[in-house]
């Protein structure tokens, strides 16, 4: 039963994606609910259904306590069909009715709610560009892709389980105070509308207050991530002071913006109090001096009496209800500052993959600076042939890495244009771009899973043989046999930890070699892709490198020059343009840059501050 109820919905389903995603918060929900449309109809309908049936039960126990005013001996002969309907409904059919609402609330959508916003949501995050992600703490969006989604579910929850509920259960009371006597609901209405300004008193602060402590939850999440990942840095410079006062900063904050949103609900509470006594003394005083005066029954009295006492237990649910549905929406609210952020690089709408031929590369008049008016890249233009191995060489700054960031189009270019086989790579899909370009880089960053996972994310489809093949090509295949992790998974199945910091730099750079020669692409970028390696396996693993370049169209950033030195030819790089190229011995001829460079390297280093000099 509980699998027919979990099944209504699946979260998964297929859905129009947009670039532009609603940013105020009813269309969001709206635009994500749509699957939710017919479930929510049928749940609000028990919800009332529901609500109705506990009004009548108060009515109906009015009717009894009259009943009892008759002679017993009667009671049964006159009325006894009618106590066995009524209780045969209150064993069997009212507990189905609860049964049913529950299992559309809990079953069907608590689960399913969640899991679609956070499916989605994620979707939409990883469609960002490398950009965008360097512009934000990953924990904060980490944080808010994780909070959005229970958030949202809880809304939906108070709307059927609580507010539909309540506002049916309120107008039920009202029916029936007046159906026993119009004057018993004049008090009822006096209270609900003081209890009215209450609630849009509570609910106008809630939600902006919800939202100011979630978005400060977010920025602590955010600031302890950033230390946990830089914990080496933490360390390495005696830091744990530094970081604890940082993140008290935001700590604070957030106990700050907490205790603001308390108060608004310990006014709300007392409040309440006081307005429920209210409650309490106009109905049932109403209905006592009713009675006195002969206008009104003991079962009237007695139902207001129990009407009374039921709301007064239920306003400070249904007012935590309320408030919690705006904190929640306060949440949600937040989180969309992150996942309804629109994609800014996307793929034309007559984009086409990318037909590669022989992998030539074409760069005319490129130009980026990052919004700046310094750094990057100025107005570049260069002809790189197919098969040609080219390296790059430069202070920091002088634009390499833009280059190869602008060629995987990790960035849309400011001006210019880049083609390779002819086509312009603005015209083509970004994910048949990024197939047939392989990089290394000198940020040999693995994912938190296994070595197997880690080489074969170069070819997914990829044969044990395969993966095993590039390994050995990579020089990796021997340390990884003795690789061990804490739960005891050894070699290829043995977990590299976040980032792979249970690796040595040299060991994660030949885990990073393998995912690319796995690939096979057929251009090559190699950013610093032997900088982590001691200079032992840098001289093994050089052979490799030459293995890969073979038959491919090479770009090659190195700041140690030995290794470009074998290179077809060297672009020499400064403040964004070409101000030298050649061969590496034609080049130390002109007495340039380059020449500067090499004469005044240290260890095969680029020292880049007496260059600058």
């Amino acid at each position: 039963m509980f699998k027919i109820f979990e099944n209504l919905v699946d979260p998964y389903c297929d859905y129009p994606q947009t670039d532009q995603p609603p940013t105020r918060i009813w269309p969001f929900l709206r635009e994500y609910l749509v699957p939710f449309r017919k479930i929510f109809v049928v749940t609000g309908i028990m919800s009332v259904v529901v609500a109705v049936i506990e009004i009548w039960l108060i009515y109906y126990m009015g009717r009894v306590v009259d009943l009892l005013s008759s002679d017993p001996a009667a009671i049964w002969e006159q009325y006894g069909t009618e106590l066995i309907l009524v209780a045969l409904f209150i064993l069997f059919l009212r507990p189905l009715a609860q049964a049913l609402h529950v299992l559309l609330l809990n079953n069907s959508i608590l689960p399913n709610v969640g899991t679609l916003i956070r499916w989605r949501a994620h979707k939409h995050v990883l469609r960002q560009s490398v950009g965008w992600f360097e512009n934000d703490f990953a924990g904060r969006i980490a944080n808010r892709i994780m909070q959005t989604p229970p958030a949202a579910g809880e809304a939906v929850f108070q709307v059927f389980d609580a507010i539909t509920f309540s506002i049916a259960y309120v107008v039920g009371a009202t029916l029936m105070l007046s159906d026993a006597d119009p004057r018993l609901a004049v008090p009822l209405l006096i209270w609900l509308t003081l209890y009215g300004f209450l609630v849009i008193w509570t609910t106008r602060r809630v939600g902006p207050a919800s939202k100011r402590a979630s978005d400060a939850r977010s920025m602590v999440t955010g600031r302890v991530v950033d230390a946990y990942t830089n914990i080496h840095s933490v360390k390495l410079f005696a830091h744990n002071e530094r970081e604890l006062d940082y993140a008290k900063e935001a700590i604070e904050n957030a106990r700050r913006t907490f205790q603001s949103e308390m108060r608004i609900y310990t006014i709300m509470d007392a409040t309440l109090v006081a307005l429920n006594g209210l409650l309490i003394i106009g109905v049932v005083g109403w209905a006592l001096l009713l009675w006195i005066d002969g206008e009104a029954s003991v079962g009237v009295v007695a139902a207001a009496t129990a009407l009374a006492l039921r709301l007064n237990a239920m306003t400070g649910w249904i007012m935590w209800a309320l408030t919690s549905f705006f904190r929640e929406l306060g949440v949600v609210a937040e989180g969309m500052e992150t996942i309804a952020q629109p994609i800014e690089l996307v793929d034309k709408i007559a984009a086409r993959p990318l037909e590669i031929g022989k992998g030539k590369i074409e760069i005319k008049s490129l130009s980026h600076h990052f919004g700046r008016n310094f750094g990057g890249l100025d107005d570049l233009t260069q002809v790189i042939s197919p098969g040609e191995k080219v390296g790059l060489v430069g202070r920091s700054g002088a634009g390499k890495s833009t280059l190869v960031k602008l060629l995987l189009r990790f960035y849309e270019a400011e001006n210019g244009r880049v083609l390779i086989d002819g086509q312009n790579i603005a015209d083509v899909t970004q994910d048949s771009l990024r197939d047939t370009i392989g990089l290394v880089q000198q940020d040999s960053s693995l994912l938190h899973r296994s070595v197997r996972d880690n080489i074969l994310y170069g070819k997914p489809e990829a044969s044990e043989e395969e993966m095993i093949a590039a390994a050995r090509k990579a020089e990796a295949h021997e340390f990884i046999l003795n690789l061990q992790d804490p739960q005891g998974r050894m070699g290829y199945d043995a977990h590299v930890g976040e980032r792979g910091v249970k690796l040595s730099g040299g060991q994660r750079q030949r885990i990073t070699l393998a995912r690319v020669i796995l690939k096979d692409a057929p251009i090559l970028l190699l950013d610093e892709a032997t900088s982590a390696l001691d200079s032992e396996v840098e001289a093994e693993i050089q052979n490799t490198l030459y293995g890969m370049m073979e038959g491919k169209t090479v770009i090659a950033i190195a700041h140690r020059l030995s290794t470009i030195a074998q290179m077809d030819r060297i672009l020499v790089l400064d403040k964004g343009r070409i101000v030298e190229e050649g061969g590496h011995a034609d080049l130390l001829h002109q007495g340039g840059l380059y020449a500067q460079f090499w004469n005044r390297q240290s260890g095969g280093f680029i020292n880049a501050d007496e260059a600058a000099e």
